[in-house]
């Protein structure tokens, strides 16, 4: 190869390798140093030889390493370094909202077991308690293998509290897991975001009441909207929304390229599509059942209330890597 400077350019932009870069520059200079020696004094010209092809072993080296440590910059860039975790009441009434909770803490529950850090971006709470919306961030590389097939409907059947002649009542929620990236694999543009401000209506003291902290974008052309109000300062929160409208935007992208190409599609887990009615959590059973998967689990408190996803997770993941489908269980 080429040592020359135009070569590792790109290299000293990067903080990453801007030392190495460095490095490389100090090796040129000894390398032009001993071929003009070679080329000045016959005497020399043997040991400046060897000195050079050992210099250019080290310059090739360290380009290769340089090379290795863009690439996975680059990669750690496009995946997910967390997700972001929504959830909303479905059909129920107070019920589905108490479920949307339910489900939304389970998750938490288990990112927390994994000592992920979790933090509540906006919550909508129904007047009977419960949530009629709300939405997570959960942050760890390893967040969105491990959630990325829980988006969907999920279905609950279970004796209401406030049910008095003892009658099963099924009610719904909606989930979606939303990937954040640090570089978006779509682009936005900013001419097609409407940007809003207001005072938060959360916990965060007399800071967060008087200034105009929380921050609310739209995207006109889908008309997608975002809030977050979880941060002090409004620059922070403009930064979560943007992040959140990202994900949000790349999962409707996907939703639609999925069905675009649903005849093609393989993959026994489905679309991702949050329409999808995938799990049922059967209390009277004490049965959870994922009906893509036909798969059902009998530790629905474990589950539900400590979190306790693993298998859950594990039963996706091994069908998903092409492992064999559970044997169907009726409803």
């Amino acid at each position: 190869m080429d040592f020359t400077l135009d070569e590792i350019a790109d290299f000293r932009e990067n903080h990453k390798t801007q030392y190495l870069s460095t490095q490389y520059i100090e090796l040129l200079n000894k390398r032009a140093s001993a071929l003009a020696l070679g080329e000045e004094d016959a005497d020399m010209k043997e040991m400046a030889a060897e000195e050079v092809a050992e210099l250019e072993a080290q310059l090739t080296a360290m380009f290769e390493e340089m090379t290795r440590i863009t690439e996975v910059s680059k990669e750690e860039e496009v995946l997910p370094y967390g997700v972001l975790l929504e959830v909303r009441a479905g059909a129920g009434g107070d019920e589905a909202a108490l479920f949307a909770q339910e489900l939304a803490m389970m998750y938490i529950t288990y990112a927390k077991n994994q000592g992920w850090f979790t933090s509540c971006e906006y919550e909508q709470s129904a007047g009977a308690g419960g949530y009629k919306e709300a939405a997570f961030e959960i942050i760890h590389p390893d967040a969105y293998s491990a959630f990325q097939y829980e988006t969907g409907v999920h279905r609950v059947q279970r004796i209401p509290a406030t049910e008095k002649a003892g009658r099963i009542h099924t009610s719904t929620a909606s989930v979606a897991i939303l990937p954040l990236r640090k570089k978006p694999i779509i682009e936005i543009s900013m001419s097609d975001i409407v940007m809003e401000f207001s005072r938060s209506g959360g916990a965060g003291g007399q800071n967060v009441n008087k200034v105009e902290t929380a921050v609310r974008l739209v995207h006109t052309p889908t008309g997608l909207e975002v809030r977050s109000q979880s941060e002090r300062s409004q620059l922070k929160n403009r930064e979560k929304a943007m992040s959140i409208l990202t994900a949000k935007l790349e999962s409707l992208h996907n939703e639609t390229e999925a069905k675009a190409h649903a005849s093609e599609r393989k993959n026994q887990i489905g679309t991702g599509d949050r329409s999808e009615k995938i799990r049922t959590y059967n209390f009277p059973q004490n049965r959870i059942t994922d009906h893509r998967i036909k798969v059902s689990w009998h530790n629905i408190e474990g589950i539900m209330g400590e979190g306790k996803l693993d298998d859950v997770i594990k039963s996706l993941q091994d069908v998903a890597n092409g492992g064999a489908i559970g044997d169907a269980v009726a409803d």
